[in-house]
């Protein structure tokens, strides 16, 4: 993923954020996945969150950058499968944190391009 489309990425998620009640703590991709670590209010389904997040970032992403959409495999910027993980009595931000930063491997490394806090009183 280029830079620009990085920072697309991250500039379409903010205003998401700013839309809906989805808070992105963390984005970063390896070669070929995106990871988010986000934040919600507990009556959002996470099936919503997750269909919210991947067809209006798609959507934007081939808009500004239609490049993409040839350079991708069938077209599609996201697959239909997704892993999810909450913050709860088995996992913490920096459990779930450390297993987003450890998807890259010998040949793919995880790169981090935005970084945001936990909001301890989400969306008051």
């Amino acid at each position: 993923m280029s830079e620009a489309v990085e920072k697309s990425l991250v500039d379409v998620c903010v205003k998401i954020s700013e839309r809906y009640e989805i808070h992105f703590v963390e984005i970063g991709a390896d070669d070929n996945h995106v990871h988010f670590l986000t934040q919600s209010v507990p009556r959002l389904w996470v099936e919503v969150i997750v269909r919210t997040v991947k067809s209006i970032t798609a959507k934007e992403l081939f808009r500004l950058h239609p490049e993409i959409k040839r350079q991708l495999w069938g077209g599609n910027f996201w697959t239909s499968g997704y892993y999810v993980n909450t913050v709860g009595q088995y996992a913490n931000e920096e459990v779930i944190q450390r297993y987003i930063q450890n998807q890259g491997n010998e040949t793919s490394q995880y790169k981090k391009f935005y970084k945001n806090h936990l909001q301890l009183s989400l969306f008051e």
